[in-house]
């Protein structure tokens, strides 16, 4: 059981070896509207789970770890992107190597079980429709990122307040966030768009870069080029 405990942005959350190499690790791999933005979305989900009944007995340290590295697939550095994922799954992968960094080094202990929970709350953080039905860890990660775009007054229950989001945005400030994530995923579409189709990304794309289609790479393209009858 986590007893230790640190005060971010006016939010008491954990103070574990593992969540302060994360927020090292995310720092380094990050610029800084990427650092504030996955900071603020960790203290909010942090304060959502801690109020709803059916989230408050989650894992919080996972839920750390989840939320201040799901946008490793973003890496200001480069070194974490592949050519050919998308960048939740890059960043799932990345954490999840991360971990295991930790306990070869033997000061963590993170079985395959909460390996799991962090592998899949960051690869699944923008399909809400999935991510909504997962474990309580998943849930707050997903639910803390939303509130970063959409305020505390879509908070469920009004479990996020004006007064803990203006003090976690005092500290860690948005920096013309929208404007950066667009240039962002904008990237992921011009540099590798096979990874872009079937999820959010390709939709930016879509909008913000002339000439830029999803059109024959759909699931309904594929139905159509299928080359088998539909009966033998």
């Amino acid at each position: 059981m986590t007893t230790s405990t640190q005060v971010l942005g006016g939010i008491t959350v954990p103070n574990t070896a593992a969540i302060t190499a994360a927020i090292s690790y995310a720092r380094a791999h990050s610029d800084d509207m990427t650092y504030n933005h996955i900071m603020r979305s960790f203290l909010f989900g942090h304060c959502i789970a801690t109020k709803l009944p059916h989230l408050k007995n989650f894992d919080s340290e996972a839920h750390a770890v989840a939320a201040i590295l799901h946008d490793l697939g973003w890496d200001s550095t480069g070194e974490l992107i592949s050519k050919d994922k998308r960048f939740e799954v890059d960043g799932a992968n990345a954490a999840r190597d991360f971990l295991r960094s930790l306990n070869a080094k033997g000061g963590e202990s993170w079985d395959e079980r909460r390996l799991q929970l962090v592998w899949d709350a960051i690869a699944l953080h923008t399909t809400a429709s999935v991510v909504a039905h997962k474990e309580p860890e998943c849930v707050a990660c997903w639910l803390g990122i939303v509130a970063d775009f959409a305020g505390p007054d879509h908070s469920p229950e009004g479990s996020l307040t004006w007064a803990e989001y203006d003090g976690i945005v005092k500290e860690y400030p948005r920096l013309k966030m929208i404007t950066g994530i667009k240039e962002i995923l904008c990237g992921f579409c011009r540099s590798k768009p096979e990874t872009t189709y079937d999820n959010f990304v390709g939709v930016v794309g879509q909008r913000y870069i002339e000439g830029f289609s999803l059109e024959g790479q759909g699931f309904p393209d594929l139905m159509e080029a299928c080359p088998l009858p539909d009966s033998f």
